[in-house]
């Protein structure tokens, strides 16, 4: 924790200290405390009390002989989460009693007087660290879960960064600008969360999926360098590292090159983890789109272990196992992954990771196991011939204890496949993954083609300028087209995506076009942003991070809802005040709404 100026906090409230502020040095001095009355023991005569408030705790001594009879009586009756404030005098511990494991484990407080501010029923939970209370009461009860020691960390945590975040932008000439939450509905890749208007009936805002439009609209300004510590809105399947309401750090800069924005990002980023002790060591490394998707499976590649996919469609493709024959004869892919240590498993322990795969689109997963005792179990090696057999082996660096697990199918299949599974196994196996790393992924496809829809879509988003050497295959051949989009990805997470935009309003149109748009539909989403690019929309580009995931990581949390002070549930709902909920008839009325249910 950083350290406060405890003479600036401590100058307009009820109390001369903290509870977390005082030390030896402090020996013989009057002070007053204030918190929570957070364990009580009746030693002998002696009461001590552990007061507690968010700087952390100090041991509270209540003698019978120092304190009113009254103050005594209400110290013999204190109950856990009482408000107190304390009157008394700081003095050293008994050698035998100071407490090395507590910051101010040298001294205690011994009360001349003692006042309850406010008394509390018994909590849900103990305001502990470390609780094994399940989440959905913890955030029913949020402000109590607050109050624990480590829920307030993670709260300062978010604070330093963000602070840190403002002043190293500030210092290179950004201006923080507000961007509007009621705006129009676009096509931008979710849901959007809807707000009906009543002056207009009939007529709707969108809450942000994110500021895009605006921070572009503020280029053709001549802002020329915003950002924004900006909330934003999807109504979108939840997970741990997702909210349907978030936090970006939202950056845009005119007169730049993709070089431009990710080196001003890693200085940005070097300044920011070192103000909360963490090493950045800069420049990051950058690896394609293509390496990355052919060498982990993702986009977002966790670089803090191996276990990497390894292609090994030339071996099989004519093997007698059909299954890898005909999908490398078709023009997919087969890959692997060696899951070192896991050869010993068992034979039900291994196929029940067939779930993994299916949830990622395969049809089923073959292995193979080589054990520690030299044995090499698997349903699929009778249909390799000794050759085939040899080069496996050695292009998936085998040894006894390694377990392959394999993946058939058309490539996004088969890379999402060994991804998860790759990831899963990592858990399970307990491979290392110690500290943080960082890494820009680079050189997306500017297009994707949507299975479900029957449509092509933007891989990162419309805006992003297509790579000027791919334009005139923009209509003919849309998944050839490339872009200056970039991410940058942090232990296995995207933490920020950006790209150069597009700033003419013809190509734009075009790029709408491909994604299946009409003139009409775009004039009607997009006619406020065409307008902006054809009156002199200088180069521009910029990127976004993701907070809550940034604080999640630096926190070694695994959801971020360890992160935000009032988060949703899984099912985007909060039980602490019960949202969402019903509204009146009469509300409803006023914005002209029927229910159909």
């Amino acid at each position: 924790m950083t350290d406060y100026d405890y003479s600036l906090m401590n100058e307009y409230s009820m109390h001369t200290a903290t509870c977390g502020q005082l030390r030896a040095s402090n020996d013989g001095e009057n002070v007053v405390l204030t918190g929570w009355a957070w364990h009580n023991r009746d030693h002998g005569g002696l009461i001590f009390v552990d007061l507690r408030d968010r700087t952390g705790y100090t041991q509270i001594v209540v003698d019978p002989d120092c304190v009113s009879a009254d103050d005594f009586a209400t110290a013999e009756h204190l109950g856990r989460e009482f408000v107190l404030r304390v009157e008394g005098t700081v003095r050293m511990r008994a050698a035998d009693a100071v407490n090395p494991d507590m910051a101010t484990g040298e001294i205690e407080v011994l009360a001349s007087a003692l006042q309850v501010l406010n008394t509390s029923v018994t909590p849900p939970f103990s305001i502990e660290d470390g609780i094994e209370t399940d989440e959905t009461t913890r955030m029913k009860w949020r402000y109590l879960d607050l109050r624990r020691p480590e829920m307030y960390e993670n709260l300062h945590l978010r604070h330093r960064v963000a602070q840190a975040l403002r002043r190293a932008l500030d210092e290179r000439g950004f201006v923080e600008v507000e961007t509007p939450i009621l705006a129009n509905s676009t096509p931008e890749g979710a849901r959007d969360y809807i707000v009906p208007s009543r002056p207009s009936p009939g007529t709707f805002y969108a809450l942000p999926q994110s500021p895009q439009q605006f921070k572009q609209m503020l280029m053709a300004g001549g802002i020329e360098r915003y950002f924004q510590i900006a909330r934003c809105f999807r109504d979108e399947d939840l997970r741990a590292d997702r909210q349907p309401e978030f936090t970006q750090v939202d950056i845009e800069m005119s007169f730049v090159t993709e070089d431009d924005v990710m080196t001003m990002m890693e200085d940005v980023l070097h300044e920011t983890f070192a103000a909360v002790g963490v090493d950045l060591p800069v420049p990051l490394a950058r690896m394609p789109y293509a390496e990355a998707m052919d060498r982990y499976g993702c986009d977002r590649p966790d670089v803090r272990f191996g276990m990497e996919l390894v292609d090994i469609t030339d071996i099989v493709k004519d093997t007698g196992f059909k299954v890898f024959a005909s999908v490398a004869q078709s023009g997919g892919i087969v890959k692997a992954i060696n899951a070192k240590g896991a050869g010993d498993w068992s034979r039900g322990e291994v196929e029940k990771l067939a779930s993994i795969a299916e949830v990622n689109g395969a049809k089923g997963m073959a292995w193979v196991a080589f054990t520690t005792g030299g044995e090499e179990k698997s349903p699929i090696k009778k249909f390799f011939t000794d050759e085939e057999w040899a080069a496996l082996k050695q292009a998936m660096d085998v040894e006894p204890g390694d377990l392959l697990l394999f993946a058939a199918d058309k490539p996004a299949v088969a890379n999402a496949v060994l991804s998860a599974l790759r990831l899963h196994m990592a858990d399970a196996l307990d491979v290392p993954r110690e500290g943080h790393a960082l890494v820009w992924v680079v050189d997306f496809p500017m297009f994707k083609y949507d299975e479900d829809e029957k449509k092509y879509a933007a891989e990162h988003h419309p805006f992003s300028q297509v790579r000027r050497e791919d334009l005139d295959r923009v209509e003919s051949d849309p998944l050839s087209v490339g872009s200056y989009a970039y991410d940058v990805v942090m232990d296995g997470y995207e933490l920020g995506g950006g790209s150069i935009r597009i700033h003419d309003a013809d190509e734009q149109r075009r790029i709408l076009r491909v994604l299946g748009l009409t003139d009409e539909e775009i004039d009607d989403k997009f006619g406020h942003m065409l307008n902006a690019l054809a009156l002199g929309t200088p180069p521009h580009g910029g990127i976004a991070l993701g907070l809550d995931r940034l604080i999640m990581l630096l926190a070694g949390k695994d959801s971020i809802r360890d992160v935000i002070a009032f988060p949703k549930t899984s099912s985007a709902s909060d039980p602490m005040t019960g949202a969402p909920s019903a509204v009146s008839a009469r509300q409803l009325k006023e914005v002209d709404l029927k229910l159909n249910l």
